[in-house]
C-alpha cells in the first residue's frame, strides 16, 4: 500500500504523462527471451465446486442474486485510496441486502497503522525457527488481534518474494529461500489466521523478486520476471499451493508482469493455475494500484479491485466500479463472470464466519491516531469528520509468543572458546546504534522507513507500529552488573580494557518496499549491497582490534558479507537476530545468558562473496525508462543452496546452520512406505457441482444511483449516470466482439490432470514415506532444542535435472535436558519426491521405489543420516553428500 507521499507523486505524473503521452498500459511482450511463453487462457473459472466451500457458495449465490447490478459492481471493487472506513483498502458495500464494506489491512507481521496491537517478529524470524508450531501461534495471534480491530482481510503472508535475489527489498516478509520453508511458514500462518475468522491473502503471485521497477506507471514498464514452467511449478508456485491447500480466502497478485503480462491480467497464471490446477476457491485481487484495465483483467480472473484506483490515483477514476457497471451493460464482461466475481468475494465472506453478529466493527484508522478525524481523507478538505478510534486493546498475551519466536530465532554462527553463555559477572562494553530504541521515538519514521536504533522491523507496508520496544540494552543493563554503553556506530575513545570484558557490538543491515528510499537504498540493497550499514563492519574490526572478546549481533534483513571481520581472533561469538520485531531484549538476553540455547538456523545461505551466487540472481534491474526491463530466471531451480551444491561452492554459513550451547546425535533411523507411487498420480477427481452464473444483462435501472444521492468528492461509485447506461446498454448488441483471441464462456468440462481440489490433485499429498529418527541431547551441561531437517537426493541418471539435494521436510524437539532423546517423524509426499514433466503437463516419480535417498541432520551441510528407498534401510554417521 504507498504511502501519501507516494500518491501525490503519482498525482503529479499523471500531470506529466498528459503532457508527454507515456502510456499507462502494459506492454506488449515482445522483449520476452523465446521459451517463456505462456498461452492463454480462459474463461475462468468458477468456484463452489470444493465440498469445504459448497455451503458457502450456496449462501454467497442466493445474496449476490438479490442484488443490483451496481451493488455487485461495488463490492468487486475499492473506493479509492484513503477513501473506506479507516483500513489501508475498503470495498464497496451492498448494504440494502445486508453485505458490508470489508476492511483490508496490512501487514506481514501484524495489524499495520494500527493502536493496542503487537509488533511480531517478521516472517524471515518465523523462518529462521525452523517450528511449525511456533508459525502456527502467530498466525492465530495476528488473527485475533486483526478481528478485535476489525479487519475482514489481512494482507499476508508473503511467500513471494521467495528471496531469490539476496538483495531483494521485501524478502524479510517471507520465510526464507526455499519453496518448502515458505510453504509451510505460509500454510500454518494462513491455518492460525483464519481459525479467528480473519481472511488470510497469500501473495504475491508471482516473481516479484525485487523492489526497484516493480510496478507500471507513467514513467515506466513493471519488469517481466521469465519463468519456465518447470522452475514456476517446483519453486515459485510450491508455497502458494501449500496456501490453497489449507482454505486460503484470497491471494493477491504482484505488480510486475510475469512473461511478458502483468500480474493483475495474467489469464493462464489467474484463470489456468490458480483457479483451475490449483483449485482455489476464494477472491483474487489486485496489489495496490496496480490494475491496468477493465476487461482484460476480469477475464483474465481477477475479482477484486483494490484500492480502486488507476496507477494514478485521488481522482476518483477507477478501471471497475462505474467502468464494470458499463462494460456489463455493454456485453463486454459476461454477467456470469461478475456473478462469479461478486459470489466469490461474499462467499469467502461466508466462509470465515464473518456473517456472524459478533464480528467487530471496524475501530481504528490507519491515517490517524486521533479519536474523531476525517472520515474520509482522499476527500479533504470535504471530508465529514466523526469518530474514527475507540482504541481497543487486542494484544492481550501476544507479546509472549513473539519473545519467544525471537528467542527461537535467534541463529548462532560461530562460538569459539565457548565465550557464550555469558556470567552476568563479567563487564559488557556495549557498542552500536542499534542495541536501543530510535532515541526520536520507535515509530519516528512513517513505515519505519529509516535505520535509526533497534532495528526490528524492515520498511513498507509490511510494518506495524511499536506500542513498545524492549531493546537489548536495557535487557541487558537489567541483566547484568557491569554494563557500560556507546550509543554511536563509530568505535568511541573507550578505557584499557582488562581480559575479563567482553564487547558486544550491534550491527544492522536494512531494506523495505520501493515506496521509500532509505540511505540510498530503493527498497531493495542495492547502494548497501549485502554488507552492514552505518560502517557496521569496520566498528566490527575496531572493537576487535581493542578487545580480546567479541560477540557481533545481526540484526538484518537477510545475509550479510562477514569477511571483513568473522575470521578475525577476538570475535568469538556471532548471533544473527532477524527482525525481532516489539521483543528484542529478553529474548537476547535469555540466550546470552544460557536461560536457553540457542536454536535457530538460517533460512538462507551465507556465502563468502556476492559472486558466489549467479548473476542473475546478484544483479538488480536498474532502468526501465520507457521500455520494460527482463528479468529472465535463467538459473532455474538452482537458487540459495541448490546453486552453490550444484557448483560445489562452500558458502561461510549453510542453509539451515545454528549452533547450540549443546550437542545432537541423530540415529536410529526408520524408513517406511505409505503408499504405493506409480510414475503419475490417479487420475484427478471431478469437480463438484457448480452453481449457475448465467444471467441475461440487467436493466439500464439497476446501474442508476438514486435521485439526490449526494457523493463524496474522489470517492469511487459504481453507479453510472442514467444517459451513460442507456448508452452502454445500446453497444450490448456488440457481445464478444471485443473479447480476446480464443476466448469462450463455456466453462471446461474436465480441468488439468494436475488438478482436482485444493492445491492441486489430492493424490499428490498422499503420504509416500515416513522417516523417524532419534534425536539425543549429547552434551554436558545445557538443554537445548534440535532442528531436525530432512533432504532429498533424486536418483543418478534420471531424464530430469534436480538440485543435489532439496529441502522436503522439517521438525523441532522439544526441549530436551542432557541425555535425554526424541523420536522425530517426518513425510514425503508424493510431490516430494515427484518433478513437474512440462510435457505431460503433471507431476511425475522420476523413479519408483527407486535410488533416492533421504538425509537428515541439523543444516545442509550437516547431514549425518541416510536412508534408501531402494533398500529401506538408514544409516547414521555417514558423511552427507554435501559438507
Amino acid at each position: 500500500v504507498p504511502s501519501p507521499a507516494i500518491a501525490t507523486a503519482y498525482a503529479l505524473a499523471s500531470l506529466l504523462a498528459a503532457v508527454n503521452g507515456s502510456p499507462l498500459q502494459q506492454r506488449s511482450p515482445d522483449d520476452v527471451p523465446d521459451g517463456y511463453y505462456v498461452p492463454m487462457y480462459y474463461p475462468a473459472p468458477f468456484g463452489g465446486w470444493v465440498d469445504s466451500w459448497a455451503e458457502s457458495y450456496e449462501k454467497a449465490r442466493d445474496l449476490v442474486d438479490q442484488m443490483t447490478l451496481a451493488e455487485k459492481t461495488n463490492i468487486t471493487g475499492g473506493t479509492g485510496i484513503f477513501m473506506g472506513k479507516r483500513c489501508n483498502g475498503n470495498t464497496g458495500s451492498a448494504p440494502r441486502v445486508g453485505f458490508p464494506q470489508l476492511c483490508l489491512n496490512d501487514a506481514a507481521n501484524g495489524v499495520r497503522q494500527a493502536d493496542n496491537v503487537t509488533t511480531f517478529p517478521d516472517g524471515i524470524t518465523v523462518g529462521a525457527t525452523f517450528d511449525k508450531k511456533l508459525m502456527y501461534q502467530r498466525g492465530a495471534a495476528i488473527g485475533k488481534e486483526a478481528r478485535g480491530k476489525g479487519v475482514h482481510i489481512w494482507l499476508g503472508p508473503a511467500v513471494g518474494p521467495m528471496g531469490r535475489k539476496p538483495k531483494g527489498g521485501r524478502n524479510w516478509e517471507g520465510f526464507g529461500a526455499d519453496p518448502v520453508l515458505q510453504g509451510v511458514g505460509g500454510r500454518e500462518t494462513i491455518r492460525g489466521l483464519q481459525e479467528q475468522g480473519v481472511t488470510a491473502t497469500v501473495k504475491h503471485l508471482i516473481g516479484n523478486e525485487q523492489e526497484m521497477y516493480r510496478m507500471y506507471n507513467p514513467f515506466q514498464y513493471g519488469y517481466s520476471a521469465n519463468i519456465d514452467d518447470r522452475t514456476l511449478h517446483e519453486l515459485y508456485l510450491w508455497p502458494f499451493a501449500e496456501a490453497v491447500r489449507v482454505g486460503v480466502g484470497a491471494v493477491m497478485t504482484s505488480y510486475n508482469a510475469i512473461n511478458g503480462s502483468a500480474g493483475s491480467q495474467q489469464p493462464y497464471l489467474i484463470n489456468g493455475l490458480l483457479k483451475d490446477e490449483l483449485g482455489f476457491q476464494g477472491l483474487v485481487m489486485c496489489d495496490w494500484v496496480s490494475h491496468m484495465s477493465g476487461v482484460d483483467s476480469a477475464l483474465a480472473g481477477l475479482d477484486l479491485d483494490m484500492p480502486g484506483d488507476t496507477q494514478v490515483p485521488l481522482f476518483g477514476s477507477s478501471f471497475w466500479m462505474y467502468e464494470m457497471t458499463r462494460a456489463v451493460l455493454n456485453g463486454t464482461v459476461p454477467m456470469e463472470r461478475l456473478n462469479d466475481m461478486a459470489t466469490r468475494v461474499v462467499a469467502t465472506w461466508y466462509q470465515m464466519g464473518q456473517d456472524s453478529d459478533d464480528f467487530p466493527k471496524t475501530n481504528f484508522h490507519t491515517l490517524s491516531n486521533d479519536a474523531v478525524g476525517d472520515l474520509y481523507p482522499g476527500a479533504w478538505p470535504a471530508s465529514p469528520k466523526g469518530v474514527i478510534n475507540e482504541f481497543v486493546q487486542v494484544a492481550d498475551d501476544h507479546h509472549l509468543v513473539a519473545r519467544q519466536i525471537d528467542q527461537e530465532a535467534l541463529t548462532m554462527l560461530k562460538n569459539e572458546d565457548n565465550l557464550l553463555p555469558l556470567s552476568e559477572s563479567r563487564p559488557l562494553k556495549v557498542f552500536g546504534t542499534a542495541a536501543q530504541t530510535n532515541p526520536d521515538g520507535p515509530n519516528a519514521c512513517a513505515d519505519r522507513n529509516c535505520n535509526k536504533g533497534f532495528l526490528g522491523q524492515g520498511w513498507g507496508s509490511g510494518t506495524t507500529d511499536y506500542m513498545y520496544i524492549d531493546d537489548p540494552i536495557g535487557a541487558l543493563e537489567d541483566r547484568a552488573g557491569d554494563v557500560t554503553f556507546y550509543n554511536t556506530d563509530s568505535f568511541p575513545k573507550v578505557d584499557e580494557p582488562t581480559e575479563d570484558d567482553v564487547a558486544i557490538v550491534f550491527i544492522t543491515s536494512d531494506a523495505g518496499e520501493n515506496s521509500y528510499t532509505v540511505e540510498g537504498n530503493h527498497g531493495d540493497r542495492d547502494a548497501s549491497r549485502l554488507f552492514a550499514w552505518h560502517d557496521g563492519d569496520k566498528l566490527v574490526q575496531d572493537a576487535a582490534e581493542r578487545y580480546g572478546n567479541v560477540i557481533v549481533i545481526a540484526q538484518t534483513v537477510g545475509p550479510l558479507e562477514l569477511e571483513a571481520w568473522i575470521d578475525l581472533p577476538s570475535v568469538k561469538s556471532v548471533l544473527i537476530q532477524h527482525m525481532a520485531g516489539q521483543e528484542g531484549g529478553l529474548s537476547l538476553t535469555n540466550v546470552l545468558f544460557g536461560d536457553a540455547s540457542p536454536c535457530g538456523h538460517l533460512p538462507y545461505s551465507i556465502t563468502y562473496s556476492e559472486d558466489d551466487m549467479p548473476e542473475s540472481v546478484t544483479k538488480l534491474i536498474d532502468s526501465a525508462f520507457l521500455n520494460q526491463p527482463q528479468d529472465t530466471f535463467s538459473e532455474g531451480l538452482y537458487i540459495d543452496y541448490r546453486w552453490l551444491n550444484e557448483q560445489e561452492i562452500k558458502p561461510r554459513y549453510a542453509f539451515g546452520h545454528g549452533l547450540s550451547y549443546t550437542s545432537f546425535s541423530y540415529g536410529n533411523a526408520t524408513i517406511e512406505k505409505v503408499t504405493q507411487l506409480e510414475t503419475t498420480p490417479p487420475r484427478r477427481p471431478e469437480k463438484g457441482p457448480i452453481l449457475e452464473y448465467a444471467q441475461s444483462i440487467p436493466e439500464v435501472s439497476e446501474a442508476v444511483a438514486p435521485a439526490g444521492f449526494s457523493k463524496i468528492p474522489r470517492y469511487i461509485y459504481s453507479w453510472l449516470t442514467q444517459t451513460e447506461a442507456e448508452n452502454a446498454s445500446k453497444d450490448s448488441e456488440n457481445e464478444y466482439k471485443h473479447y480476446p483471441e480464443g476466448y469462450t464462456s463455456t466453462q471446461k468440462e474436465q480441468g488439468p490432470r494436475a488438478g482436482g481440489a485444493q492445491g492441486g490433485n489430492p493424490a499428490l499429498f498422499d503420504t509416500a514415506y515416513t522417516v523417524s529418527v532419534t534425536v539425543t541431547n549429547t552434551g554436558e551441561e545445557y538443554a537445548g532444542k534440535a532442528s531436525v531437517q530432512l533432504y532429498l537426493q533424486y536418483p543418478e541418471g534420471i531424464d530430469y535435472d534436480t538440485p543435489p539435494i532439496q529441502l522436503r521436510d522439517f521438525e523441532k524437539t522439544g526441549t530436551l535436558e542432557v541425555g535425554e532423546s526424541e523420536t522425530v517423524e517426518l513425510t514425503l509426499t508424493r510431490k516430494d519426491v515427484s518433478v513437474w514433466d512440462i510435457e505431460m503437463q503433471d507431476w511425475v516419480v522420476p523413479e519408483v521405489d527407486g535410488a533416492y535417498k533421504i538425509w537428515i541432520g541439523a543444516a545442509s551441510d550437516d547431514l549425518g543420516v541416510v536412508c534408501r528407498v531402494d533398500g529401506f534401510d538408514c544409516e547414521d554417521g555417514v558423511t552427507g553428500p554435501v559438507q
